[in-house]
């Protein structure tokens, strides 16, 4: 029997929560856009704040913080969670690999050689939100393995879409700031390793700097949050003494889901519902985005799945099978943070696109979120009454 720990049990509370949020933030947003109050409403999103507007000081400046939490928990995951273990995690790794690149293929199918083919990263994430809070909803029919295999799988896809924005979505590159923006991150590394400074707001007024230069460099910005985490020092809380990684992480996790998420998704997700934006939904570009997410998904992570156990490098935890591994890649197709994150970086300066690629997210993702629970559903329904004793089978 998989037994999920307190450490695990916050987070998937605080991750379920923030994905109720960040609904109420998206229908709010979608209704005062295509209100009267519509201009009002996406020209405060625009308004200059010390000489960028504030929707670029909530993607690139706010959504680093989130990315500095994502890297804290990919970190802990990698020295003791899910991802710490070789054989345990080579299944949520492969089958993430799997669910990266399946829709990215369906992508560059519908869109090779188009102008839109820059939009084959958009269907390749995973909103851990999301995910997990579909699975709440689900309560006791979801073994709490399955919670614990799509958290690790999703992490790993947050890391693919770290590489996919660093390498494909950077702008020009200034190689004096990057060697300066590095310099830093070097330093903060020699603080942890050989100096033993465990002081948080150094690593934080470092971190500062070093996004102010990766800012200037042309490398997305966001991506200074993963680094910066990855330099501040980490280790087991098993003698009681918290690290300044795990410290920072669960100071982080509030604020990320109750404010930067939710911030992120009111600037984000006002698009104005007109006629020549549903025609376009059926675009080369929507039909990828879509077809990536609620098709590409599930098929890449159960085929890798199971690939991994055929071949024996892995086995699945007692309280799982294929059917519930389905039904996590569905959910792994609810795109929305990550997928709207990356398609204001795939369409810079093309507002009709990004709107247009914005709503395909949202369909995509509303189909996975309906079709994974409706799944899973079933499955925790069918496995009650395969488990069940004869009588209570026959009652079922």
């Amino acid at each position: 029997m998989y037994i999920l720990s307190e450490t695990f049990k916050r987070f998937f509370d605080s991750e379920k929560t923030s994905g109720i949020i960040l609904i109420a933030c998206t229908v709010l947003s979608l209704a005062l856009a295509n209100s009267a109050l519509g201009p009002t409403w996406l020209a405060i999103w625009h308004a200059d704040v010390a000489g960028l507007s504030l929707g670029h000081w909530i993607n690139d400046g706010l959504m680093a913080i989130f990315f500095l939490l994502i890297g804290l928990e990919l970190e802990r995951e990698l020295y003791v969670g899910e991802l710490s273990n070789f054989r345990n995690a080579l299944l949520p790794v492969v089958a993430a690999i799997g669910g990266m690149a399946a829709p990215a293929l369906i992508h560059f199918a519908f869109n090779t050689g188009l102008p839109t083919q820059a939009g084959i990263g958009i269907p390749m994430a995973t909103d851990i939100a999301f995910a997990l809070g579909a699975l709440a909803l689900l309560g006791t029919r979801v073994p709490p393995a399955l919670k614990v295999f799509v958290v690790a799988f999703a992490v790993i896809d947050d890391l693919g879409a770290i590489i996919l924005i660093a390498l494909f979505y950077s702008g020009d590159l200034s190689v004096t700031y990057l060697v300066g923006g590095l310099a830093v991150w070097c330093v903060l590394l020699l603080l942890n390793r050989y100096a033993r400074v465990h002081s948080i707001p150094i690593y934080l007024i470092g971190g500062v700097v070093m996004w102010a230069l990766m800012l200037k460099s042309g490398v997305h910005a966001t991506i200074a949050g993963v680094m910066l985490a990855f330099a501040i020092p980490f280790w087991s809380t098993t003698d009681g003494r918290p690290s300044p990684s795990h410290r920072l992480e669960n100071l982080l996790h509030k604020p990320a889901a109750f404010f930067i998420l939710p911030l992120f998704a009111l600037a984000n997700t006002g698009v104005v519902l007109d006629g020549s934006l549903e025609s376009a939904m059926l675009d080369p570009n929507s039909l990828g985005i879509i077809g990536g997410l609620v098709i590409g998904k599930p098929v890449g992570i159960l085929l890798c799945a199971l690939l991994t156990l055929w071949l024996g490098w892995c086995v699945l935890p007692e309280d799982l099978n294929w059917r519930h591994i389905l039904g996590a890649g569905m959910l792994g197709g609810i795109g929305f943070t990550m997928s709207i994150f990356i398609t204001n970086l795939a369409f810079a300066n093309q507002p009709e696109m990004i709107d247009v690629s914005k709503l395909a997210v949202f369909s995509g993702s509303l189909i996975a979120a309906v079709l994974g629970s409706v799944w899973l559903a079933w499955v925790g329904r069918q496995t009650d009454i395969e488990t069940a004793p004869p009588n209570e089978s026959s009652n079922a």
